[in-house]
């Protein structure tokens, strides 16, 4: 489950220009680090918070199969947490920011 901590922390080191950090250490050198960091920023621009900020699938393949000069993301304040158990909510996920998320089950 994605964390606030890790979203936070995400945003921080590309906001510094560090994003790379994040990479594995054993892939590090196997990977051209401008292509990480333009997938890097291509998955921070599909998890804005407003929807019509988010690039659409088409243009996300866009993006990464061309040296196009991408928009600056915006940071984002979704993270899915569990919430407080109570007796209307037991057992539910909700997000810090109201956003409900539904799960389906086959019957």
């Amino acid at each position: 489950m994605f964390s606030c901590n890790a979203g936070n922390k995400m945003w921080e080191l590309w906001r510094d220009g560090k994003a790379l950090e994040i990479v594995d250490s054993c892939i590090n050198d196997s990977c051209p680090a401008n292509e990480v960091m333009r997938c890097i920023q291509v998955g921070l621009l599909c998890v804005q918070d407003n929807a019509k900020d988010r690039p659409s699938m088409s243009n996300v393949v866009f993006m990464l199969s061309n040296e196009t000069i991408l928009p600056s993301p915006k940071k984002s304040t979704f993270s899915i947490r569990n919430s407080e158990p109570d007796s209307s909510t037991a057992g539910t996920k909700c997000s810090i920011n109201d956003v409900t998320n539904t799960t389906f089950d086959g019957r």
